[in-house]
């Protein structure tokens, strides 16, 4: 080991150093790749809910209505299942409410309510149809609800839509 040393000059050749580092560089890399081969986190299961406008696109939400006229308005409620087993009976509670600034789940009757079951992986998309015909400034919120042991049971994921309704002889 000795005579190693004196022939490649350890003490004062910059190229050992290098070679040194490239080996730890190395090593750090297989050891890196083995780690997130087989030590790769697995994702939390969970469900999510989005909203399409009419055109099955997301942006063209209804904002402003007229009471009466323009009133009614449709929305597709997507439900995504990312729970690596079918969930049976998810349902969609649709709430209405002039409040704002909400603690979810909203404390106030479900004006629709739809059931479905979405198997792993899968898209559940039903179609909802809101009328707001009273003036004011609304809140409509699609709750998603998944089953428990003891009920259905807020998931956490909900989306908003507000909705202003003006008057019908109102001017823009």
């Amino acid at each position: 080991m000795n005579r190693l040393g004196r022939s490649l000059d350890v003490k004062n050749n910059k190229n050992a150093y290098a070679i040194a580092v490239a080996i730890c560089l190395v090593l750090a890399s297989a050891l890196l790749i083995a780690f997130l081969a087989f030590e790769r986190p697995q994702p939390n299961p969970y469900m999510a809910i989005y909203l399409l406008d009419s055109n099955h696109k997301a942006g063209d939400y209804p904002e402003y209505v007229v009471a009466n006229v323009n009133s009614s308005f449709s929305v597709y409620v997507d439900v995504e299942n990312h729970m690596g087993q079918t969930v049976n009976d998810a349902q969609v509670l649709v709430k209405v409410t002039n409040g704002t600034n909400p603690k979810f789940p909203l404390n106030v009757n479900a004006t629709q309510t739809f059931t479905g079951t979405v198997k792993d992986g899968a898209t559940w998309e039903t179609i909802a149809t809101i009328s707001l015909n009273n003036p004011g400034n609304y809140l409509v919120a699609f709750e998603l609800w998944i089953p428990n042991q003891s009920g259905p049971q807020f998931s956490g994921e909900f989306c908003v839509l507000n909705v202003q309704v003006a008057p019908q002889n109102a001017t823009t």
